[in-house]
């Protein structure tokens, strides 16, 4: 019980560190690399360990008996015979710990203040698994309970007085034997999927992906935390859209030019095809700069958006990641068509690393 207690103030500890330094470990893309499947390492320097400290009167005392100062004790104090030159400077004492995705994602609702999601269409979808919690007179040998059953033979044997202390051989017959019996539990189960949508073209350089990639999981990591099924879906496109992995979506660089609608056409593709909105939580995300080909194919966005789009999904996320050579002209057309009334438009300015934590705010902040 000390030790658990001992372990819970240390994940305290932790969690507060981690609060603590939030901004810094977003910005970063260090944590993405230390992703595991479902605990992420993460790296903690000048973290305080409970330790013990000895009182006063342990103070500078080692042994009993006659010595004088300067007196050498042991080994300790003569010079090593290892190799290489000693340092002078301070070491870099870096603590990893693991946290699971679920952990983190409650870190990161606790700081941002985030609403639990509201899904929609769940009423009607219900999924079952069989759970073995209960015990049955007769079954499978497979599912036999073997300490379930040599309690009932021990009992038994005592009710019989075939019991011998001295030679306590139990021996189970076929009335004694238990066996685990499911029971089907039912419960709604929150269907979701992302579908990430990512302008490539040639003004989009790797430090505008890599914003990408680190606000992705953030999202990622906190949808997970709402939906016990979360699908996630990529696109990336310049003047063309296509499907690709993960992988390919973070690593691609093209040198085109960028029709938006390529990627709203295909997305939307994959919503009317795959994604019945009566059962599924939306959630299209879609990145750029904030340049497209032209002023035809941006009225053909927004007309997309506005009749065929909005009404499938739960919320439609733009983030615009600043450029040195994106116009950021969409984000603009967007907030002159549906301004802040569009519930279902959500809009992000994404202008450098240090903001990625408030554009996920900005997305996630509404309990959508």
């Amino acid at each position: 019980m000390k030790i658990e207690q001992d372990y819970n103030r240390f994940k305290q500890i932790v969690r507060g560190k981690i609060r603590k330094e939030l901004r810094k470990f977003v910005s970063q893309g260090e944590l993405i690399g230390k992703q595991g499947k479902d605990l992420i390492s993460i790296p903690l320097p000048q973290i305080d360990i409970p330790h013990i400290v000895y009182g006063p009167n342990q103070k500078g005392g080692v042994g009993q008996g006659e010595g004088k100062e300067g007196d050498v004790i042991g080994k300790g104090d003569q010079e090593g015979d290892g190799q290489g030159q000693a340092g002078s400077g301070e070491g870099q004492h870096i603590l990893e710990v693991e946290l699971t995705l679920d952990e983190l994602a409650q870190i990161l609702a606790e700081e941002l203040e985030l609403p639990n999601i509201q899904p929609k269409g769940t009423a009607n979808i219900v999924a079952s698994k069989n759970k073995y919690n209960s015990i049955t007179y007769n079954g499978p040998d497979s599912l036999r309970h073997f300490k379930r059953t040599y309690k009932q033979a021990l009992k038994r044997h005592i009710l019989t007085g075939l019991y011998d202390p001295v030679k306590p051989v139990i021996v189970p017959i076929r009335e004694d034997s238990r066996y685990r019996s499911s029971k089907e539990e039912k419960k709604p189960q929150r269907k979701a999927v992302i579908i990430y949508m990512m302008d490539v073209s040639g003004s989009m350089g790797q430090e505008q992906k890599e914003i990408v990639r680190i606000e992705s999981f953030w999202i990622d990591t906190w949808l997970r935390s709402q939906y016990e099924g979360l699908e996630t879906r990529f696109i990336i496109h310049d003047a063309v859209a296509r499907e690709v992995d993960r992988e390919t979506f973070y690593r691609t660089r093209e040198s085109g030019g960028t029709i938006i609608s390529s990627a709203y056409k295909l997305c939307l593709q994959m919503i009317e095809e795959e994604y019945d909105p009566g059962e599924w939580n939306i959630y299209p995300f879609h990145f750029s700069d904030g340049d497209n080909w032209s002023g035809n194919d941006t009225q053909e966005c927004l007309n997309m958006l506005e009749k065929q789009i909005f009404p499938k999904v739960n919320v439609f996320c733009y983030g615009q990641v600043e450029s040195e050579y994106g116009s950021g002209q969409f984000l603009k057309d967007l907030k002159n068509k549906f301004g802040d009334k569009k519930e279902e438009l959500i809009t992000s300015r994404i202008e450098g690393k240090d903001k990625i934590l408030d554009s996920i705010k900005d997305f996630l902040g509404k309990g959508k």
